[in-house]
């Protein structure tokens, strides 16, 4: 059985950067979110799981299927543009976990 592969989606790597800016800019105007900073770490963790998902299963595609694919006319700077996207959504998505884990250390009160 052939998997279909994935198709580049410009469209949803921009929408993944900016859910996380918003989210980011949420957090640092807003006080608890949820209510509880820990609720706030828990959902900012699972949103920067989400968010780097797409550009490492991209990753993975290149990885994995790349002797399998016909060579494409895509030029060098679409292809470097389409990583230098992936890494900047990958960044987003780590910068949201990692303040995600910040909300655990602070303290209850």
């Amino acid at each position: 059985m052939k998997q279909p592969r994935r198709a580049r989606n410009i469209t949803v790597l921009g929408v993944m950067i900016m859910v996380g800016i918003v989210y980011l800019a949420l957090l640092y105007t807003q006080h608890p979110l949820t209510g509880t900073y820990k609720a706030d770490g828990i959902v900012s963790v699972l949103l920067g799981l989400y968010i780097c998902s797409h550009p490492v299963a991209n990753g993975l595609d290149m990885l994995l299927y790349r002797r399998y694919m016909q060579i494409r006319k895509t030029s060098s700077g679409a292809e470097i543009l389409w990583w230098a996207l992936n890494a900047a959504v990958l960044l987003t998505g780590w910068w949201v976990i990692f303040v995600g884990m910040l909300r655990f250390s602070i303290p209850a009160g």
